[in-house]
């Protein structure tokens, strides 16, 4: 530790300011907003052309850039620039951070910034603004105070990072492409060339639905986040893991599961957002608990299809077909939910389909787990090698 440098991060980097001018060569831009990436994982990247682009895509990057969210630090929108398409635009949402490679390696300098200690104190900078909104200036992310390794020690501490988050990031990809395979057989098979003779019934008629509910509010005696006490789903929960949900943000104590009446939700469970944002999906990986926004489909001896499939029909569904897209907020309540028809196949198709999907979603559920020790490895690792508690070899 004797040869760790005290510095702030304005020492070693600078924001990044660069923006569209008269002459940018491009007609179209790739464009990332914040929004978009969460803890480096891209969702989503829009192909835009120039006029049409949203007066925030302005920001330029480069390769080997740091883009950090300066809204809501804490919703940890962040990610680091690799091999940077010539379009890309960011979002002026982002700060652009651009290390100075003679002083800090730049991935090295990424993990840093993104610790959860790091973030902590940037979400206590964000929620002292005067802005609407708890917001970071690029200043902010300057000052910070840091502790830096030489520049050697720095590159080998964010190799062992970074071979952690690549193999995390292809178990991601993969369980992406199986998803993808599944979805294209079910259309295939169940939508473009379903059978005049299948029959279509209501949902409520070959599972049993169920809502969750939530405690009062103002009595948190409910809430919890004691892994002890019983996982209890938000929709936002549902936007994170992937097919399978196995984490919540928060818990509620069984008091207050027996107080309020609110149903449990047995493993392999299929799970529906049906308010506020409508169409996310998940099956349960334990017995949990969810909201009054989340729609719960639980088996019984009249369902005659298999977990895969009713999760495959809800992901593939038009959610317009039951409301218009400006009051589909309001438009969908557990009603329509139940009344939403869906194709009966027979016996030797569902049969068929089960063979090839099941295998699929259980290497979805396998990947799933295999990422999250990794994540708990990594996140083990992360502060007490920034902290130098750990010392690697170089």
């Amino acid at each position: 530790m004797s040869e760790w440098k005290e510095c702030k991060v304005g020492d070693v980097a600078k924001s990044n300011l660069l923006t569209l001018d008269k002459n940018y060569p491009h007609k179209e831009i790739l464009y990332l907003d914040t929004g978009s990436i969460t803890c480096g994982r891209i969702d989503s990247v829009q192909n835009l052309s120039l006029e049409n682009a949203p007066s925030r895509a302005k920001r330029l990057v480069r390769e080997s850039d740091i883009i950090y969210s300066t809204v809501r630090p804490i919703q940890r929108h962040y990610g680091f620039i690799k091999n940077p398409a010539e379009n890309l635009v960011v979002s002026t949402g982002f700060s652009v951070i651009t290390a100075d490679k003679t002083k800090a390696d730049p991935l090295f300098l990424y993990y840093l910034l993104t610790s959860d200690d790091s973030v902590e104190v940037f979400d206590v900078i964000a929620e002292a603004s005067t802005s609407t909104y708890p917001s970071l200036k690029p200043s902010d992310i300057e000052n910070f105070d840091i502790s830096l390794p030489p520049l050697p020690e720095q590159k080998v501490i964010a190799e062992v990072l970074t071979s952690l988050d690549d193999k995390i990031d292809l178990l991601h990809k993969q369980n992406k492409t199986l998803e993808q395979l599944a979805e294209t057989l079910f259309r295939h098979h169940f939508i473009d060339n379903a059978k005049d003779d299948w029959e279509e019934k209501p949902l409520d008629t070959v599972v049993d639905i169920s809502i969750g509910r939530t405690p009062p509010r103002q009595e948190s005696q409910w809430f919890s986040r004691d892994s002890s006490d019983i996982k209890w789903i938000s929709i936002k929960d549902m936007g994170g893991d992937g097919v399978y949900i196995s984490s919540t943000s928060e818990c509620l104590t069984k008091a207050a599961v027996e107080k309020f009446k609110i149903p449990t939700i047995p493993e392999n469970t299929v799970l529906l957002s049906f308010k506020m944002t409508v169409g996310r999906v998940v099956i349960t990986t334990e017995e949990m608990l969810s909201n009054e926004a989340i729609a719960q489909f639980k088996f019984n001896n009249n369902t005659p299809f298999t977990e895969e499939y009713l999760y495959l029909f809800l992901r593939s569904f038009k959610w317009d077909l039951l409301g218009s897209t400006s009051s589909i907020v309001t438009s969908i309540n557990s009603a329509m939910i139940k009344e939403m028809e869906i194709v009966i196949p027979d016996e030797d198709s569902m049969s068929k389909f089960e063979e090839i999907t099941k295998p699929q979603f259980q290497k979805i559920r396998e990947n799933q787990e295999q990422i999250q020790t990794l994540e708990k490895l990594r996140d083990h690792l992360l502060p007490k090698l920034m902290s130098g508690e750990i010392k690697l070899i170089f």
